[in-house]
């Protein structure tokens, strides 16, 4: 544990920013799961919404610092292309 003021502060500061980053990742990490579970199920209309959230979800990540842009590209274009398969299916 840090004795300094200014240690101790950037601290707590880190621990409220880990848990703040933690839970905003857990929930983009479920958005982006209900797509896929949308997809394995070929529900088109459900995977379309989820879809929609999840896009939304990555790029407030991006913007956020939590995780980098070419990463939620390549996120969105995997589902897309998922998406895409079972629209053409049905």
């Amino acid at each position: 544990m840090p004795n300094i003021k200014s240690a101790i502060k950037r601290a707590k500061t880190s621990e409220k920013k880990r848990l703040l980053n933690a839970t905003q990742k857990s929930a983009l990490r479920t958005s982006v799961k209900s797509v896929v579970t949308a997809i394995t199920n070929n529900d088109a209309a459900q995977a379309a919404e989820s879809y929609k959230l999840a896009m939304k979800k990555l790029d407030k990540a991006v913007t956020k610092g939590l995780i980098h842009k070419n990463a939620a590209a390549r996120k969105k274009s995997r589902l897309a292309k998922k998406i895409n398969e079972i629209s053409a299916q049905a």
